[in-house]
């Protein structure tokens, strides 16, 4: 009777919802959290990372249709035969 009163006291101190199963399922969610809030970190770094090559890939002169580099190829083959 005595082991059972103090199990139960301890139950008490720790809180009326800590059980191990309790504790077991919100670590297990913690951990959850903190994966999903270092995806969404990562995920922003990518989309950043995307945004400077895009924009590096325009102001080098990358991002041009295949239409557009034809007529520069068009142009200096003629630059070169004149």
């Amino acid at each position: 009777m005595a082991n059972a009163w103090n199990q139960t006291c301890r139950m008490k101190r720790l809180g009326p919802m800590t059980t191990p199963e309790y504790s077991k399922l919100w670590l297990e969610a913690d951990k959850l959290r903190k994966g999903k809030n270092k995806a969404k970190e990562e995920l922003d770094s990518l989309k950043m990372d995307y945004k400077k090559l895009r924009l590096s890939m325009r102001t080098a002169g990358l991002g041009k249709t295949s239409e557009q580099w034809r007529e520069e190829i068009r142009e200096e083959r003629s630059k070169a035969d004149c």
